[in-house]
């Protein structure tokens, strides 16, 4: 099987399209295919809503040339909530983990993921006149949690900023909108800098398909999209990537090499190839399923000196 072959051999570069969790059908049957790299864990088990978050009802089979942990949960549509729950070669039982290809996840301070459907292929907007390269380009950033609260003092949902946002930056001449990081992130105070759901647009602002539809209404106005991405290092929050299977995984398992001093948060292991491609997979997805113009990669130095 050629995925299973490139996950293996880590030059996937769309592992997205078979980790996580999938909704599909088999042999007539619909349900979540669910698929998780977890190369050193003695078990794992999908857990949630489906199951009573019962560790013991859907172990998981090991595919062990590439280290990928998969079962098909018959009847478990979008929606539902789930993690993993997985037990270290060690023996320990590891706090319940959230899917670092999630589709969907819950609003802090929840922190399951959500089975949702992986976005379509999304054609790119399409070069205007006047947009030759080297054309000028005013570019307007913002982070939406801050820029307007909704009339309830929450946060504004993706239609809400459809409706403000997009007139205001229209407006105002620019042809650009930079949003900073909207991957999901536990912590307010980061501004998103600190994120563990790649693959998920931050509930705080509504849907998966809600931010589709927010980017295609700023392509529908002329404006591209860019949005801030952090592929350089991650929080330690239990439920995240740090030691997903028990042992560094993501992060190098040499804390000179995996801590960053300053912000206290974990540092990705560039040189192991399945870290690369999960990397690599999620600038791909925000661009080809959600029709991101570009990408603004944040903390470049770190990645770079790492002394």
């Amino acid at each position: 099987e050629m995925d299973v072959w490139l996950l293996a051999e880590g030059s996937h570069l769309r592992p997205f399209e078979r980790l996580g969790a999938h909704l599909t059908e088999i042999d007539g049957v619909t349900g979540t295919a669910f698929a998780v790299w977890a190369p050193d864990a003695q078990r794992v088990s999908v857990v949630g809503d489906f199951n009573t978050w019962d560790g013991r009802r859907h172990p998981m089979r090991l595919r062990r040339e590439c280290g990928v942990w998969e079962i098909f949960l018959p009847g478990v549509t979008a929606g539902a909530r789930y993690k993993y729950e997985i037990r270290s070669r060690d023996g320990y039982l590891l706090p319940l983990k959230s899917d670092p290809y999630g589709f969907e996840a819950e609003l802090r301070p929840s922190t399951a993921s959500v089975v949702c459907p992986l976005p379509p292929p999304v054609e790119p907007m399409p070069v205007a006149a006047g947009e030759q390269l080297g054309a000028p380009l005013s570019v307007y950033e913002v982070h939406l949690a801050s820029w307007r609260r909704a009339d309830d003092g929450g946060f504004p949902d993706w239609q809400r900023l459809i409706e403000t946002l997009i007139p205001y930056v229209v407006d105002l001449g620019f042809t650009h909108l930079e949003l900073l990081p909207i991957s999901e992130h536990p912590f307010d105070g980061s501004w998103g800098y600190q994120p563990l759901g790649l693959y998920a647009p931050t509930a705080r602002f509504g849907s998966p398909a809600g931010f589709c539809q927010f980017v295609s209404a700023c392509h529908a106005a002329g404006l591209r999209v860019i949005v801030d991405w952090v592929p350089a290092h991650f929080p330690t929050d239990e439920h995240g990537l740090a030691r997903f299977d028990g042992n560094p995984l993501y992060e190098h398992r040499d804390p000179r090499e995996g801590m960053h001093q300053d912000w206290g948060t974990l540092i990705y292991n560039f040189g192991r190839r399945e870290v690369s491609n999960y990397l690599i997979g999620n600038a791909l997805f925000w661009i080809e399923r959600y029709g991101v113009d570009g990408l603004r990669v944040d903390a470049v130095a770190s990645m770079l000196y790492r002394d």
